[in-house]
């Protein structure tokens, strides 16, 4: 009687093994189809292009010749304020410091002492290319009118 019941037993393991052992076949010949062309072809993928990373004002100025002194430069949500740079101070690392300017709104100046920006480490800064820096023509255009009145 033992012996009867230990061979049912293995009949029903070695059906429900064989069975898996089916169900796992059909799986694999079914799911590499829907899958290989993402596998095969890593490059169709629709891949995101990373995030630039905003500068901040340090990072910004640092390409600019004299570390932007002289140069407008504004937080990217601004708009039609901008400081002209007076002065930067560096840290040691080169990214990091502090800043002053003349505040400049639609292009004229606003205030005629520089003083300390704040937010110089925010990432948010962008050059304003257009109000670049001021070029010394007005003061020689003064200059060779005094010349002429002597």
């Amino acid at each position: 009687m033992a012996a009867t019941l230990m061979n049912r037993a293995i009949s029903r393991t070695e059906t429900i093994g064989a069975f898996r052992l089916s169900l796992n076949l059909l799986r694999n010949f079914s799911a590499p189809a829907a899958a290989s062309p993402s596998a095969e072809n890593p490059s169709s993928d629709p891949i995101k292009p990373k995030r630039r990373k905003k500068k901040n004002l340090i990072e910004v100025a640092q390409f600019l010749p004299n570390w932007g002194v002289g140069y407008h430069m504004a937080k990217a949500h601004w708009n039609g304020v901008s400081y002209e740079i007076t002065k930067i101070n560096l840290y040691k690392d080169g990214r990091h410091g502090k800043a002053w300017g003349i505040v400049h709104k639609d292009g004229l100046r606003a205030a005629e002492a520089p003083k300390k920006i704040s937010g110089v480490h925010k990432r948010c800064w962008k050059y304003i290319p257009n109000l670049s820096k001021t070029t010394p023509a007005t003061s020689s255009a003064t200059v060779v009118t005094e010349v002429k009145a002597a």
